[in-house]
């Protein structure tokens, strides 16, 4: 089966991991962009297999799409649909994002999904409020089938055992990244540094890309660098500026924090929560999006044009008498991928 893309961490963990369960469905490897013959690996984008010609030519019987068409136009995307449709393979869909998190305006990703929807054959989304969702807007009916563990099962049963337990400190993690245009963090960062601030041993721990804290970086925002180098001398924050973290730094970093705020304003579900479930980390997600129900989360008001400070404040206070909330088992994330290696088999078989 063509899955697009094959080589990301959530289409990986959608095989089973017990060695005593036959997995019935092989996916292809993804295609380097640079030559369509090669396997990619995880170098996957632009993803070959959204070119129609690749399509007719290809070799497999399902087709399923996740992720990778953020670039396509509605266009493009009818042109798959149509490659699919003259070659007799079914199309699934698993719908991740009702609004893509990388866009300012709404309008082209609502346009591709105008396109995708209607044309699957059998649509997937992670939780039942996108799957409500979908049914109003377009009134299909889609599967809902959790998002897997992020973090390697391995890496989860060490820090499950080695996890360092402080009683004098408490803290609570905002990962700016190189700012997604979903991220809103100047505007919940006062409250948020209060609420941590007014907890004994509370520390807020902000770690942003170099492209956006120092200066000359490709999306430097002054605005945001200027207020974490005003707070600084008050204490109680820790602000980390680095390059991209590679996935062992990045299990490491989510280990030491108690809580992570999400400082979303729009979005729909999240891979990062998920990793902080795996790690034992608490998640505080704003009310936008589907982010709250993908599992246990403290939530605050936050929606592109809302932000309740009193609601944030209330969170993080209640991360602190509430460790580990959400934390996922390493046994029951184990059988969650048996679950949904067996739940996409029987969706594939359904189509054939």
């Amino acid at each position: 089966m063509a899955s697009v893309p094959a080589s990301h961490v959530y289409v990986r963990h959608l095989s089973a991991v017990d060695p005593d369960v036959e997995e019935p469905v092989r996916r292809l490897p993804d295609p380097d962009p640079a030559d369509p013959r090669q396997s990619a690996e995880q170098r996957w984008w632009p993803p070959v297999m959204l070119d129609p010609d690749w399509i007719r030519a290809g070799d497999f019987d399902v087709f399923h799409l996740q992720f990778g068409f953020d670039a396509w136009s509605p266009e493009d995307l009818t042109a798959v649909v149509a490659a699919l449709r003259e070659t007799g393979r079914p199309l699934v869909y698993t719908v991740h994002d009702l609004r893509n998190p990388h866009h300012r305006d709404r309008a082209l990703h609502d346009r591709q999904l105008d396109v995708l929807v209607p044309a699957a054959d059998a649509v997937v989304t992670l939780t039942p409020g996108a799957a409500a969702e979908i049914g109003r807007r377009w009134g299909r009916t889609a599967e809902v089938l959790p998002h897997p563990h992020v973090v390697p099962l391995g890496v989860m049963e060490t820090v499950r055992r080695t996890r360092q337990e402080s009683r004098d400190e408490f803290r609570v993690g905002l990962h700016v990244k190189s700012l997604r245009e979903s991220m809103a963090p100047l505007r919940i960062l006062p409250s948020l540094l209060s609420s941590v601030r007014s907890i004994p041993g509370g520390v807020l721990q902000v770690n942003g890309h170099r492209d956006v804290l120092e200066a000359g970086g490709a999306r430097y925002d002054a605005a945001l660098a200027s207020y974490l180098a005003e707070e600084a001398p008050g204490g109680g924050i820790d602000v980390r500026v680095h390059d991209f973290m590679s996935d062992d730094e990045l299990w490491r970093y989510l280990s030491t924090l108690d809580a992570s705020v999400l400082p979303y304003r729009f979005g729909t579900h999240s891979g990062w929560a998920e990793a902080c479930r795996d790690l034992g980390t608490t998640v505080i997600a704003p009310t936008c999006g589907y982010y709250a129900e993908q599992g246990p989360a403290l939530s605050y008001v936050h929606e592109e044009d809302l932000f309740d400070a009193a609601s944030l404040v209330e969170a993080v206070h209640q991360a602190r008498l509430t460790p580990h909330l959400g934390r996922a088992d390493v046994a029951e994330r184990r059988a969650q991928r048996t679950q949904l290696a067996a739940a996409h088999a029987r969706l594939y078989r359904s189509l054939l």
